[in-house]
């Protein structure tokens, strides 16, 4: 049996009705039906089915023309068609499909018709690979007569799960887009696959605009951009195709980008969280590419937000990115843009987003551009904080309308703005805030980072790029300087001049040159470090994060013994997620575990951070015997264990003696954070072993710190003659019964015979002075269920009220 022996009758039937004589314009003639005997000779059973044997088409073709070699390609793909289980492999396919052969129309015709009304699934885009190719290069005018089986074909793959990804598919609904002209929403549907939720925003807000003539061929152009970078060529050809509507198109829609979030989306087979297909994401980085031929000022802000929003990981968070192609293209657009407006938008990025790969791009371009300069790039970030047109004293205000540097709006000191404020200035106002509630948290990260890493200058660069500046001087003005290898104090502008003041009230002028650095208690005696905590206290003075009540990790003997790795902070179970997230916001990557691979090692991972000098920490974590049936036995972990944690350079293990001391503790540090805001033990219904021990044992160097403010903060507390610091406890007499509250896990017992007492929600408490911003907030959830129990015979909260009657 041939190949037109195989074909289904409404193919036969339409090949019967074309003229099929010699040299005719239609039908095969007597050359291309001989052809196709020669070529049905070469077809070899297998099971089921017959297919090409290569080898024989390799040797048949021998000396072939142009002619032969279309007609090769008519017969394979009516080849795909029978159905006499006759195949045509991909290669023989592909390779027919690359060469440049001169099709008549009536060819095409056939090619595109073999194409429609097929019964089985099309789960590649074989069978559209030399149709596409004997169209893809005509003219619009040309393709015109085909225009209902190109359409037929689109909605046939339409109904294929995941076939908008192919490359096929991209191909023609672009041509399609292109002989819709006439109608912008459906040229904009053709080129815009429902795929994700941003498609259909893009399909309802933006279709017709994007339709429109003025926009169709650019809009045709971005979805092109399916490489890395962008050609010369392809960059050349937007520019030959943007005009100002179309600017105005890419603002608004970019602009849209950092309040979209992910959601739920049927991808034909299951509903999975999906953020971007990749067919938005490629029409969105192609309206990014041409953002370079821009010559605006809103260009680099909304780059950097785009950078940002697409760069973090799903929920905002994470070790991965959103879309890790659109947030490439919007940071490989700022590398080639001039100012020093670029340096600020790569230090947001740096400070939010943990993808290892976006952040080494950042690096790089922070490098270059620092070579460029002679600038370090820490030097360079500093330098380019903008200021937001705040004044010193971190405010701008105008016409009664105040902004403050939290990015607070006020009007005469009331939060109310009346109508009559002038409009477009509260406008500019908002517009303003919103950036700053961007760049504020960032900067408090940087500085924080600036702290851990030991980093110097001289007086001079930190009065001007920090306690003078209305934005980073929010946060170095509260904390405390010293000169290196000197004395130590809060900054004092005396005089039109920054000085530190000691605890004892002595002034220090350091001068321009000297090299100032933040204090650390690691470096100082533990008298030293008590006078600062009273000072802080004395004076009500809150800092933006722990710096004078930072925890400090001296090596242990037991750390000694282990030599080159740290144990203390292993066997703890930890709420993953939770776990995963903090340690990734503070720079960790590669936090990776779950239940999909446990012969590939999903059961068990390494976490890292970069640290100066060089050294890299590693935190090793799995999951513990009853996680599988825990999570009811699907792939996400809900709990991991942690294990050790080790220092390297490179490959090679450093012994922990031999790590700086600032260096270790700080990385200690994050691993006790991460353990005393995750820890399951921190459940308030928990229960077994582990919760008991970490409830009620003994108290991490978090806790002790933790205690160190509360001896302080009691005396000055309402409830303090109701209180007393013991060990482990705060203990609180109440009319009712004493409680003691754990220092490190806020949990509570009861006397006179330690029952257990649960408090899921202990309220807000009384306001009380905090020195320190807390990181996990188990401070203030304490003095919340100090005050509570205090007034115990107050409580009206029956779950609570039970309990304490029981």
């Amino acid at each position: 049996m041939g190949v037109l022996d195989g074909l289904p009758s409404e193919l036969r039937t339409w090949l019967d009705e074309c003229e099929t004589g010699g040299e005719s314009e239609s039908g095969l003639g007597q050359a291309a039906l001989e052809m196709f005997r020669r070529l049905d000779a070469i077809l070899r059973p297998q099971e089921t089915y017959r297919f090409v044997d290569e080898a024989l088409l390799k040797e048949l073709s021998i000396g072939w023309g142009e002619a032969e070699w279309r007609t090769t390609a008519l017969w394979a793909q009516l080849l795909t068609r029978t159905t006499d289980g006759s195949i045509a492999g991909e290669t023989i396919l592909t390779r027919l499909a690359q060469r440049k052969l001169r099709w008549s129309a009536w060819e095409r015709e056939l090619l595109w018709r073999t194409t429609l009304g097929r019964p089985e699934p099309h789960w590649k885009d074989l069978c559209y690979r030399i149709p596409m190719s004997s169209i893809k290069d005509l003219p619009a005018s040309e393709r015109e007569p085909l225009l209902p089986l190109l359409m037929q074909a689109q909605r046939e793959m339409e109904a294929v799960p995941l076939s908008a990804g192919w490359t096929i598919r991209r191909l023609l609904d672009g041509l399609i887009a292109e002989h819709l002209s006439g109608d912008p929403v459906a040229a904009a549907r053709s080129l815009v696959p429902e795929c994700d939720g941003f498609a259909v925003l893009l399909r309802e807000e933006y279709g017709e605009r994007l339709g429109r003539p003025d926009a169709l061929p650019l809009a045709r152009h971005w979805a092109t951009a399916t490489s890395a970078t962008p050609a010369p060529q392809w960059t050349a050809r937007a520019d030959e195709l943007l005009t100002p509507r179309a600017t105005e198109l890419i603002q608004e829609i970019l602009g849209r980008v950092p309040a979209y979030r992910e959601g739920l989306w049927h991808n034909g087979y299951r509903e999975v969280v999906t953020y971007l297909h990749e067919r938005t994401a490629e029409l969105l980085r192609g309206m990014i590419w041409t953002c370079e031929l821009i010559d605006e000022p809103w260009v680099t802000g909304l780059l950097g937000d785009v950078a940002l929003a697409t760069g973090i990981g799903m929920g905002g968070s994470g070790p991965n990115s959103r879309s890790e192609r659109v947030a490439n293209a919007a940071l490989g657009v700022l590398a080639r843009r001039e100012g020093t407006e670029v340096i600020a938008q790569l230090a947001r990025v740096q400070a939010k987003v943990r993808r290892k790969s976006l952040l080494t791009k950042v690096k790089q371009i922070l490098d270059t551009i620092s070579v460029r300069t002679g600038l370090s790039p820490e030097q360079l970030v500093e330098r380019t904080v903008p200021t937001f047109g705040l004044g010193h004293d971190g405010t701008r205000t105008e016409q009664g309308l105040t902004l403050a540097v939290t990015g607070a709006i006020t009007c005469d000191g009331r939060k109310t703005i009346p109508r009559s404020v002038d409009r477009e200035l509260l406008a500019e106002f908002r517009a303003t805030a919103k950036e700053l509630k961007k760049t504020v948290p960032a900067e408090r990260l940087r500085v924080e980072h600036a702290l851990a890493a030991g980093r110097t200058w001289p007086w001079r660069e930190a009065c001007e790029f920090y306690l003078d500046h209305p934005v980073t001087g929010a946060f170095a003005r509260s904390l405390i300087w010293e000169v290196v290898e000197g004395s130590a104090g809060l900054p004092a502008h005396v005089d039109g001049a920054w000085e530190l003041t000691d605890p004892a009230g002595r002034r220090i002028r350091p001068r321009p040159e000297t090299s100032v650095r933040l204090w650390h208690p690691i470096s100082h005696t533990p008298e030293e470090v008590r006078v600062w905590r009273d000072r802080l206290l004395a004076i009500g003075l809150r800092q933006p994060f722990k710096q004078a009540f930072r925890e400090v990790y001296l090596l242990t003997p037991a750390e000694e013994a282990t030599h080159d790795h740290s144990r203390r902070f292993s066997g703890h179970l930890l709420r993953y997620g939770q776990a995963k997230a903090l340690l990734t916001e503070r720079g960790w990557t590669g936090m990776s575990l779950g239940h999909w691979d446990a012969a590939g090692g999903s059961e068990q991972c390494e976490a890292t951070k970069e640290l100066p000098g060089g050294l890299t920490a590693t935190w090793d974590f799995h999951l513990d015997e009853h996680s599988f049936e825990r999570d009811g036995y699907s792939t996400t972990a809900s709990v991991c264990v942690s294990g050790k944690l080790r220092f390297h350079t490179g490959t090679a293990p450093v012994p922990l003696a031999e790590v700086p001391p600032l260096t270790l503790s700080e990385a200690l540090r994050d691993a006790d954070l991460a353990v005393g805001v995750t820890s399951t033990g921190l459940d308030p219904e928990g229960q077994g072993d582990y919760w008991q021990s970490y409830s009620f044992g003994d108290l991490t160097e978090s806790a002790e710190v933790r205690r160190d403010a509360l001896a302080r903060l009691l005396p000055r507390l309402a409830i303090a003659d109701r209180c007393t610091l013991a060990d482990r406890f705060l203990r609180v007499h109440g009319d009712l019964r004493t409680y003691k509250i754990h220092l490190g896990s806020g949990n509570i017992l009861m006397e006179p015979n330690d029952a257990y007492l649960c408090i899921v929600s202990p309220g807000t408490g009384d306001q009380v002075f905090l020195p320190f911003e807390e990181d996990g907030g188990r401070l203030s959830i304490i003095l919340s269920k100090a005050f509570l129990l205090a007034a115990d015979a107050a409580i009206t909260d029956p779950s609570i009220a039970r309990q304490l009657h029981f």
